[in-house]
């Protein structure tokens, strides 16, 4: 067992039975997984990769066909490592005539929080979440983006050390998505491990430490993005439009697919140095040089193309 991680699962599957297939359909096909303690995990696949079947046999809420690891150190399904989860399903729902006040007050008395710890976390985990001015409203008159808020507030009124968000921002506009985005990373910064089930790559590639693309039931690929573009990469010249053809030749470069734009073919700073110094010394303007990386989105591609080829679609898989 490592006490350095929040989660460590190993060889997780589910099977769906059902009359009309003899075999079943698998959603999950040995599914192994490991989330450092405080840190932003992000778990991304196209639907029907199983990605929430997942989070539901880490909370309990379906039953596995095969697993094993832990969840903060104790075996999945533990009651005692559950009461330091959080939890905020997808497409959750609150009673609309609850203000956000009760929602959080009802929601840690299910959870066990006494009263006067109800009483004194609710105010301040609304303002935590943005929330504090509709506290004494009904949620009838809430946005998505303020359920959303509301929720990720209701998963923290037990003051978990891990917490479990699936799609935290499905459905929610950019400054909402914005919003939700800074929370987590204060979360984190309290030292509070963050899982994130998300399709939306861009969020993830912004907040999270590391990440796992899991698609047909399997994790594909999984680690930092550094590690998951397995040293691919490349630096770019940007050069005044003028002087592009001279410094191309200058280089020995070929043209690439930016006409302003030299691409040199290796992630070492080292080789790109003297590139530079030569064309400063033909005085060509440079305007910019970055390292350039796969992003979060190239890669989730690769992936779902190496399993399905152009569809990225699971053929009777569960989301």
């Amino acid at each position: 067992m490592n006490n350095d991680l929040a989660i460590d699962i190993h060889d997780v599957a589910k099977n769906y039975r059902s009359g009309l297939f003899s075999k079943g359909v698998f959603a999950l096909r040995g599914v192994s997984l490991q989330v450092g303690r405080g840190e932003v995990f992000g778990l991304l696949g196209p639907n029907g990769a199983g990605k929430s079947t997942l989070v539901k046999i880490i909370m309990t809420v379906i039953r596995p066909s095969a697993a094993r690891g832990t969840v903060l150190g104790k075996p999945v399904g533990s009651k005692s490592a559950l009461n330091k989860v959080g939890y905020l399903p997808e497409h959750h729902r609150f009673p609309r005539y609850l203000t956000g006040g009760q929602v959080l007050d009802l929601f840690g008395g299910l959870a066990g929080v006494d009263k006067p710890t109800r009483k004194k976390r609710t105010p301040e985990l609304l303002e935590l979440v943005g929330m504090k001015d509709w506290a004494n409203k009904p949620v009838s008159t809430y946005s998505k983006g303020m359920m959303q808020r509301v929720g990720i507030a209701q998963a923290l009124i037990g003051e978990p050390d891990l917490l479990l968000l699936d799609e935290p921002t499905d459905g929610v506009d950019p400054v909402g998505r914005r919003e939700i985005r800074d929370i987590v990373l204060h979360l984190k910064s309290q030292g509070k491990t963050v899982f994130l089930n998300s399709h939306l790559l861009s969020e993830l590639e912004l907040v999270c430490d590391r990440a796992a693309i899991m698609v047909g039931g399997v994790v594909a690929r999984q680690g930092t993005l550094e590690q998951m573009a397995l040293g691919r990469g490349h630096y770019e010249i940007q050069v005044s439009p003028e002087h592009a053809a001279q410094a191309r030749s200058l280089l020995n470069l070929e043209q690439s697919n930016s006409p302003d734009s030299l691409i040199i073919p290796t992630l070492e700073a080292e080789q790109v140095q003297p590139m530079i110094d030569q064309l400063r010394k033909a005085q060509i303007t440079i305007r910019k040089v970055q390292l350039v990386r796969p992003t979060l989105e190239d890669l989730f591609h690769e992936a779902v193309q190496e399993q399905y080829g152009q569809t990225g679609r699971a053929v009777g898989a569960k989301n």
